[in-house]
């Protein structure tokens, strides 16, 4: 067998509601890597300690209630750079203005990689910027609902 069958069978039995709560990154500096998401529109939710080795720091959205859906975490006494790898993308938030978004967010000195530019005709105008640590998040133009 060259692949592992990972296929899903019924079994009479219903697997438990799951949801995405959040996706954590690892962080060289907790004051510019918040003060990046502010620029965002995250809020600061809470932080954690781990012992003595490293702070959560837990953000969200306005729209995500009290649920932080991005957590950061600084490992005390790190000062190098992580390494990003190829596997990891990008997280994605949605605005429903992307060139008043970019104007805000250059006068503290966040530039998009390129300028917005849609994928498909019609389709929603994005572009990514880069936190501190080199992370990628795309911004996505979406009309109001």
């Amino acid at each position: 067998m060259d692949r592992l069958d990972v296929s899903v069978r019924s079994t009479g039995g219903s697997l438990s509601r799951m949801s995405l709560i959040h996706t954590c990154y690892r962080i060289t500096d907790i004051d510019r890597s918040v003060a990046f998401y502010e620029a965002l529109g995250f809020r600061e939710v809470r932080r954690a300690p781990i012992r003595d080795e490293a702070i959560n720091v837990f953000m969200n959205l306005p729209e995500d209630g009290e649920e932080p859906r991005l957590e950061l975490t600084y490992n005390i006494g790190r000062t190098e750079p992580y390494d990003i790898g190829t596997g990891y993308g990008h997280i994605a938030i949605t605005t429903e203005n992307l060139d008043g978004t970019l104007a805000e967010l250059s006068k503290q000195g966040i530039e998009p990689e390129r300028p917005p530019y849609t994928v498909s005709e019609g389709g929603s105008r994005i572009c990514f910027v880069r936190d501190p640590d080199d992370y990628r998040i795309e911004i996505i133009e979406r009309a109001a609902r």
